[in-house]
């Protein structure tokens, strides 16, 4: 017998599942808690927490994580310097403030537009090299030639040793600024997603294995570690992937919407006849538009540990990621005790920052690049809980709330407060931590809006609730603005709307939310067994995908039978004739999915290769004005290296 075993690190926790290859049935599974800022600890007590013996006859490992989607939506990425090349009109704020404008750019069929700016290239590198950790670089009309980003790769890399990616490495589809975007994300992602990678295969191979090593992509594919190490941004919502994929595999059920509820944000998903959703656009995460290939997903910094605050008698959910209370005791063994005695800030303080359950904690991340004030305030934050009365005492004030959210969004400081997670402990929902803390805080929280501590805590579940159900109809209701359709839910009257697909819920402690969602809409809520690990299931469940894109153009229009150019990832080539280049386009698909398979550990005798051509051909012409070539390639079984 051969087994498979996937393991999800999410927000919260790390589920590890073993899968029967032969059968198809879940074996064993276990959840452990996610460790900050390394991994590692928690990856080894969910593998710890299998059957070991099982174990031993594991060929493939699969990992799907919701740490790239989380870094993106909390703004805790590495800092990265981007290069703008060529006509870039910029009315869209860009995701960093290292960014520089330099010549260079070609034209909509590959010509070179100016000449690359080489040496503004290499000073702006020079100048920022010790602010960032990696380089990103996008061309205009990159996709039609990328030599300038070739170029200034190289020049980058001379000048700083830094990593380096480029945006037509990652997107063929128009879109400058997207694609800006999608090499920033890429190059942001990149030292955490070989950190995270390099953890799972080390513990992995701790134990006496050596599987084959698997990420899930975005669009609910899998890729080798390879390909996963050098584009971790097609790693982004590969969590709600894998629940997606996970849910229809543990329901038996092709066709099915996902509530998938983490620890920092809730997603919706939908599987129709066994095929998930495809965006036609790219990925938004966290209000940014990329070029990401990726299932249809609507998304929210809302899940399980996301930060509870009152302001002004509101209630607000996330959108940051905090340490629940009841988990901080149980972590913390003088927590409780301190929160019990934690003043009630001011009412001109108070604020998402400046919260009567807020806490502080130091991690162990390296600091680059503090200014004084952010250095003060960091040296001031112990590893233990540090509350806001310790901080002034230490600094002889307040800390600022800016420099608090940027030691926050640097990963250098983790929050600690009340979370969706305590509520559910107040109401006895669920119950695995410390409960008497979470009944503390939300004592606090209720008097801020005149609530007693139950009350508040069931305000909360409702609010998450009903922020569940607005997520939901409004994926449906395209067009329709999120927040016109959250308002429905709180009118009280005898209508509901129907949902004529199951509605599948995924992770965590979902059970919870079952009756209150059902009393919300008129569908059919499953909470399938192994719900808890349901991702971890999907990256197992998940196949080995590739698509390689080629656009085929008349190199002019005025001779649209003379010459053809063939635009692709590999670059533009030319051809003189219409079926040399649609033969090119073939045989280089094919080549690089055989390639691909190879790397990843696919066999290539179990690869089924499919090819679609779209043409567009104007009246009197005799050869397309535009081809279009899509060469895709599913991959279902791993080489067997005992054969």
């Amino acid at each position: 017998m051969v087994y498979s075993l996937g393991i999800d690190a999410g927000g919260t926790y790390t589920d590890s599942v073993l899968l029967d290859d032969d059968t198809d049935s879940i074996l064993d599974s276990n959840k452990a808690l996610t460790t900050y800022p390394d991994p590692l600890d928690g990856i080894k007590n969910s593998i710890d927490g299998l059957d070991q013996e099982k174990l031993k006859k594991v060929k493939i490992v699969s990992v799907s994580t919701t740490l790239s989607t989380n870094t993106i939506l909390e703004g805790t990425g590495f800092p990265v310097g981007l290069f703008l090349i060529g006509n870039y009109d910029l009315k869209e704020k860009l995701p960093t403030p290292h960014y520089v404008k330099v010549a260079g750019g070609h034209t909509y069929n590959g010509a070179e537009k100016e000449p690359l700016d080489e040496e503004g290239v290499r000073d702006f590198a020079v100048k920022i090299k010790d602010k960032v950790a990696a380089f990103a670089i996008s061309s205009f009309f990159s996709i039609r030639n990328p030599d300038h980003e070739i170029r200034a790769k190289q020049i980058i890399r001379e000048a700083t040793g830094l990593p380096v990616v480029c945006a037509h490495e990652l997107s063929q589809d128009l879109g400058a600024f997207e694609r800006a975007t999608t090499a920033f994300f890429n190059a942001q992602l990149l030292p955490i997603t070989e950190r995270f990678m390099s953890t799972v295969e080390k513990d992995v191979n701790s134990r006496g294995i050596s599987p084959k090593i698997f990420m899930l992509k975005c669009d609910g594919s899998v890729i080798g570690i390879k390909s996963a190490l050098e584009k971790p941004i097609e790693s982004i919502f590969s969590g709600p992937a894998g629940s997606l994929v996970g849910a229809s595999f543990l329901t038996g059920n092709d066709s099915c919407a996902v509530i998938d509820v983490g620890g920092t944000s809730t997603d919706i998903s939908v599987i129709k006849d066994g095929v998930p959703e495809m965006s036609e656009m790219g990925a938004v995460v966290g209000g940014w538009k990329t070029r990401v290939k990726a299932i249809k997903m609507e998304t929210s910094a809302m899940g399980g540990d996301s930060h509870i605050w009152v302001k002004d008698g509101k209630l607000n959910i996330g959108p940051r990621r905090v340490i629940p209370l009841c988990r901080a005791a149980d972590l913390y063994p003088d927590f409780l005790e301190l929160l019990k005695i934690n003043p009630m800030p001011t009412k001109t303080l108070i604020g998402m920052n400046f919260q009567p359950t807020t806490f502080f904690t130091r991690t162990e991340y390296e600091a680059m690049g503090l200014n004084d004030l952010e250095q003060e305030l960091l040296d001031s934050i112990s590893s233990s809980p540090t509350s806001l009365r310790e901080l002034r005492s230490r600094m002889g004030r307040y800390p600022s709330t800016r420099i608090l959210d940027s030691l926050i969004q640097k990963r250098l400081v983790q929050c600690i407060g009340f979370t969706p997670t305590d509520a559910l402990h107040v109401l006895s929902d669920y119950t695995a931590r410390n409960v008497e803390a979470a009944e503390v805080g939300a004592e606090y929280l209720g008097s801020l809006c005149k609530r007693t501590g139950e009350e508040f805590a069931r305000y909360v579940k409702e609010t998450f609730a009903k922020n569940m159900a607005s997520d939901l109809i409004s994926f449906f209701l395209e067009g329709i603005p999120r927040e016109e359709v959250r308002k429905i839910f709180d009118i009280d009257c005898p209508t509901k709307f129907k949902v004529d697909i199951p509605v599948v819920l995924i992770g965590g402690p979902v059970v919870a939310y079952k009756d209150i969602l059902g009393s919300i809409l008129d569908a059919e809520i499953i909470v399938p067994k192994y719900s808890d690990v349901g991702n971890a299931t999907g990256a197992l469940a998940a196949k080995g995908v590739r698509r390689v894109d080629f656009l085929i153009r008349p190199a002019s229009m005025a001779a649209p039978d003379w010459e053809f150019y063939v635009f692709s990832e590999k670059g533009r080539q030319s051809f003189y004739e219409y079926n040399d280049a649609i033969s090119y386009a073939r045989e280089t698909g094919q080549s690089m999915i055989m390639q691909y398979m190879e790397d990843a550990g696919l066999d290539p005798d179990h690869v089924e290769i499919d090819v679609k051509k779209d043409e567009i051909v104007p009246e009197g012409w005799n050869f397309p004005m535009e081809t279009k070539i899509r060469v895709m390639g599913v991959g279902t079984r791993l080489i067997d290296e005992e054969a």
